[in-house]
């Protein structure tokens, strides 16, 4: 059975998603996420990498004495957790300021088609 809250079927159909999939609007959407998400993460695995490559092959590198017992590798080691986590909170800051309300404005521009798409059908 469908759930109560997803609108009938014939007002789906009325609403041209392809069509809004290509609007300038959505395309400025997906624009600006690949713009800030792909080099990012580029960035993080060439650092990730680099970290494994120089674990696994510079070995004189990674032993390194920095303070007492703790070496190179163990603090490059605890810095990608550090990095993961400044990532996830850059990215949530741009997504919130940048991303979410033009989400949000092609988000009820549907709905608003679909309120409208349902009156059509219930008249």
């Amino acid at each position: 059975m469908v759930p109560a809250t997803d609108p009938p079927r014939d007002a789906q159909a009325s609403i041209d998603y392809p069509a809004v999939q290509n609007s300038e609007q959505f395309r400025e959407l997906r624009k600006t996420h690949r713009s800030f998400a792909f080099p990012l993460a580029v960035a993080f695995l060439v650092w990730y990498f680099a970290y494994v490559l120089l674990a696994d092959y510079a070995h004189d590198v990674m032993s390194t004495p920095v303070i007492g017992n703790i070496n190179l590798g163990v603090i490059l080691g605890l810095a990608q957790f550090v990095t993961t986590f400044g990532i996830t909170m850059w990215y949530v800051s741009y997504a919130n300021r940048k991303l979410d309300p033009r989400a949000t404005s092609i988000r009820e521009d549907l709905e608003e088609r679909e309120r409208a798409a349902q009156v059509e059908v219930d008249s």
